[in-house]
């Protein structure tokens, strides 16, 4: 058996707007959108490179997630040269890197999921 991430699914209350943040921040070209009986967006996909992110809509309201049970972080693998010009151009969309490690940057999308870049173990 061979296993690999099939998808990850991502509340959002605005689908549109944090899928479009992940698309032009980190390239992620769409797959597919999803509508409701009534046409109302339900959701976007996103390529995340052999694995899909599934951007849903929730009505429930936003919380911060810390380091704690369950999934707490979406990591985007990048090279040691991007992380810079990335990091500058996630603080340009007005996000605020929280924190640093020697390989890692983290920071919150806008409706507040945690979200990292790391080159790792490059240092």
């Amino acid at each position: 058996m061979t296993l690999a991430l099939h998808h990850l699914a991502l509340g959002a209350r605005d689908v549109e707007n944090i899928a479009r943040f992940y698309s032009e921040s980190f390239g992620l070209p769409e797959l597919s959108r999803h509508v409701h009986e009534s046409g109302a967006l339900r959701s976007i996909w996103l390529d995340l490179g052999g694995a899909i992110l599934m951007v849903e809509r929730t009505t429930e309201p936003l919380r911060h997630v810390e380091l704690g049970a369950g999934p707490f972080l979406l990591a985007f693998s990048i090279g040691v040269n991007e992380r810079v010009s990335l990091e500058t151009r996630l603080e340009a969309r007005g996000l605020r890197i929280e924190s640093r490690t020697a390989c890692t940057s983290y920071f919150r999308d806008p409706e507040g999921n945690r979200v990292a870049i790391s080159h790792y173990p490059e240092q």
